[in-house]
């Protein structure tokens, strides 16, 4: 019965979960957080149509007497917003706008400048280009009415209707829609009268809603504990305590595995004289790495190390396509986790000299006869700077609006390049000569130098005879003093091509890292790892200035990731902004629901083994198998058809769909069996707790109630609880358990789970 009930349900599931995935505008919920104001947009008096004016009328005419009109494509027009609790210096980039036509395509209109009106407390200014801002179409020629909301710090204001080239058109209100007049300032409590505070630090974790959304930015997924934890020190004293935690944990240490020969031994996997045991399975395959891997996000204690690791592991990308054994892997995700909280530059020098990066992007081989320009153009491309000048808050520079000018550029504007092939070469010409670690080497010498194998444990060294010796010209930027390298004049030894050779790699090095676009980059790249794949401008400027301001510390990139999740942004007990947030990526769709319910061996006796990756590699993210240096999905990808940022979408599709079902159909209504030896335990999900409380509550209201706080974070839709509860209640109540696995399978497959608010 469960089998055909689930088939069923799949095709349902996924038809609406292709069209949710892909809206950008939806109902704004109420926040019952009150020290977490919900932005109004101002009305006319009696109309639910836009209080707003053109940018030239701004401060000349009174406000009172602004009447409803239409406004020309491409005007600069003035909206009114009240109900915000702005921090110190946060501006026009802390906002968006998005219209809605009469036929539902979504537009994202610029904006331009924010000010305070100078009559009326407690209104804001906000002024926007009536275009859309991502070029991907432009509104109606004939015009209309159009629906507009603003969104700030994930949270979405009411919707008002303006006119674009003429009122009138079929646009209808947004249901609960409902004048809201310049006479509502008055009646709306001030920061005063809430307590809050517009210190960057202010953030709502007392509840619960919160606390869940912080887990499952923090974590590989909430537990009840974490969560009572939390509840009781707060998320201060928990980040504290996880920059300090060892990693990984104790009982789950990395795999200590020898260096192999490239050509597996004869008797490798060869049955009764197999030596080592499981040796090609252990030592020539991801096995290890991965169920590693997965027994660290599982139960280990060190999460936030972990989650980081995992964020720069898809950043600085190398694959077990290309990366032969085991060991190999370990010894570059040991780099990643030992730089995790550490320091930027010298994760960039790490990586520079770690053989599993130079072997996969071709350092390893790069000569001054034959050079190769693969790990030079990625660490400009990729890794650092992108391939165009960025503001810093992340938006691109252009040469119409360059900074500090704040106006967005347009798709159609001219973009300024970061750097032209001919660096690329000079960047080349820098890389050349490193292999992988020989004790004949000048150097600090190989201690895990083994022969016949190849050295992927110790950093790269340098064979002196293969350095390109002539004078090099890098990025050139304001203020930059490393941009050109001498040669090496004269040098003919060892002596004198080494320490040229290691100077040059660090200017080069320090060339990169001194760019103007390498803290925006980074920042913006790990929020969306962490928190939203598409944040405010203001967000990301934010951070970039923490990375800054830490520039020398070691310990920048714990900052880094304190600022990022502590950010208002980020906190909040409701998110209510329909584009905030982010596809759960396969990993870490597993990993949550896995962790939010509870996981165990397959006998329920035990932990599981780890040897779960069939699920995410059937849904396009098999665990240290990137397809490519770009990592499974690009920072940049936006979702065919809307205004909406969202690099995970780039694996989502009906395959993919289907997969993510099925995933949740397999761990749901059944589990991972022991299949020696790879699967010495197995993997099934702990539904005694939840069972409980379907035999104790036979409506299945206190099972919704849990659910929802827990996989949740309270915001299920009505529609969507009433909908889940007619399921589980039509089974039978002698039955609790399939009636809490069917509200955890309808919970786990719907489009409200599987984006992360």
């Amino acid at each position: 019965m469960e089998s055909r009930f689930s088939q069923r349900l799949v095709r349902i599931l996924i038809m609406f979960a292709l069209v949710s995935f892909t809206a950008v505008a939806a109902i704004a919920q109420d926040d019952p957080d009150p020290n977490s104001p919900t932005p109004i947009l101002l009305s006319v008096e009696g109309s639910t149509r836009a209080l707003a004016q053109t940018k030239s009328s701004f401060g000349r005419v009174d406000v009172s007497r602004i009447r409803a009109r239409a406004f020309s494509q491409g005007s600069k027009v003035v909206l009114y917003v009240t109900n915000l609790n702005l921090m110190d210096g946060e501006g026009a980039n802390a906002f968006r706008v998005y219209a809605q036509d009469s036929s539902g395509r979504s537009y994202r209109f610029p904006v331009i400048d924010l000010q305070t009106h100078p009559f009326i407390k407690q209104a804001y200014a906000v002024t926007i280009l009536v275009k859309d801002d991502l070029g991907f179409w432009e509104p109606p020629t004939d015009g209309g009415d159009m629906l507009v909301y603003l969104t700030w710090r994930g949270l979405a204001s009411n919707s008002v209707k303006l006119g674009v080239g003429q009122m009138g058109g079929t646009v209808k209100d947004a249901d609960g829609a409902k004048p809201t007049p310049i006479s509502i300032v008055k009646s709306l409590p001030t920061a005063k009268d809430t307590g809050q505070t517009d210190s960057p630090n202010y953030v709502g974790y007392r509840w619960s809603g919160d606390r869940i959304r912080f887990l499952e930015q923090a974590t590989f997924g909430p537990t009840t504990a974490l969560d009572s934890r939390i509840r009781r020190i707060g998320l201060r004293t928990w980040l504290a305590e996880q920059f300090s935690t060892t990693y990984p944990s104790a009982s789950n240490p990395y795999p200590s595995l020898a260096l192999m020969p490239i050509n597996p031994p004869t008797l490798c996997d060869g049955g009764a004289d197999d030596s080592p045991p499981n040796c090609g399975r252990d030592h020539y395959s991801m096995y290890l790495p991965q169920t590693w891997f997965y027994k660290e996000a599982l139960y280990g204690e060190p999460q936030l190390k972990h989650r980081v690791s995992w964020a720069l592991n898809q950043l600085w990308v190398i694959s077990g396509f290309d990366t032969q054994q085991s060991s190999h892997m370990i010894a570059y995700n040991q780099i990643l986790s030992k730089n995790a909280f550490g320091n930027w530059r010298v994760l960039m020098l790490e990586m520079t000299l770690n053989p599993g990066m130079g072997n996969y992007l071709d350092m390893i081989r790069s000569t001054r006869t034959n050079p190769n320009e693969n790990y030079p153009r990625e660490i400009l491309q990729l890794f650092n700077i992108g391939l165009f000048m960025l503001k810093p808050d992340g938006t691109l520079d252009c040469t119409e609006h360059p900074y500090p000018d704040p106006t967005p550029c347009q798709p159609t504007d001219t973009f300024i390049p970061t750097y032209d092939q001919n660096v690329v070469n000079n960047f080349t010409e820098v890389f050349t000569g490193w292999r992988d670690c020989r004790v004949t080497d000048p150097g600090p010498g190989c201690p895990n130098n083994t022969s016949g194998s190849p050295n992927f444990k110790d950093p790269m060294s340098l064979n002196p005879a293969n350095h390109d010796l002539t004078s090099k010209t890098l990025l050139s930027y304001q203020g930059s003093t490393t941009t050109n390298i001498a040669a090496c004049a004269g040098c003919t030894t060892n002596a004198q091509i080494t320490p040229y050779a290691n100077n040059s790699l660090n200017q080069a090095l320090d060339n990169i890292y001194n760019h103007p676009n390498v803290a925006p980059f980074v920042s913006k790249y790990l929020i969306q790892q962490l928190v939203t794949s598409d944040p405010a401008p203001a967000y990301v400027g934010r951070i970039s200035a923490v990375f800054n301001a830490n520039r020398t510390n070691p310990s920048q990139l714990k900052e880094v990731v304190k600022a990022i999740l502590l950010d208002p942004e980020a906190r909040g007990d409701v998110k209510t902004d329909p584009i905030y947030g982010k596809l759960r990526e396969p990993v870490q769709l597993m990993t949550n629901l896995f962790r939010q319910i509870g996981v165990t061996s397959a006998n329920g006796l035990t932990q599981s083994d780890g040897d779960i990756n069939r699920f995410a590699a059937n849904m396009a993210q098999s665990l240290f198998f990137s397809p490519t240096v770009f990592n499974y999905y690009p920072p940049n990808y936006i979702v065919p058809g809307t205004a909406l940022l969202g690099p995970e979408f780039a694996i989502f599709n009906t395959g993919t769909a289907i997969s993510r079902a099925n995933f949740g159909n397999s761990m749901v209504f059944g589990q991972i069996n022991v299949s020696l030896p790879n699967t010495p335990n197995g993997t099934k999900l702990d539904f005694a707790e939840l069972q409980a409380l379907a035999a104790g509550d036979t409506t299945s209201n206190q099972l919704m109630d849990v659910l929802n706080q827990r996989m949740m974070h309270s915001t299920m839709s009505p529609q969507m609880r009433s909908t889940i509860l007619t399921a589980v209640n039509a089974v039978l109540p002698t039955d609790p358990l399939t009636r809490a696995k069917t509200a955890v399978y309808l919970i786990v497959t719907s489009s409200q789970y599987q984006v992360q608010k």
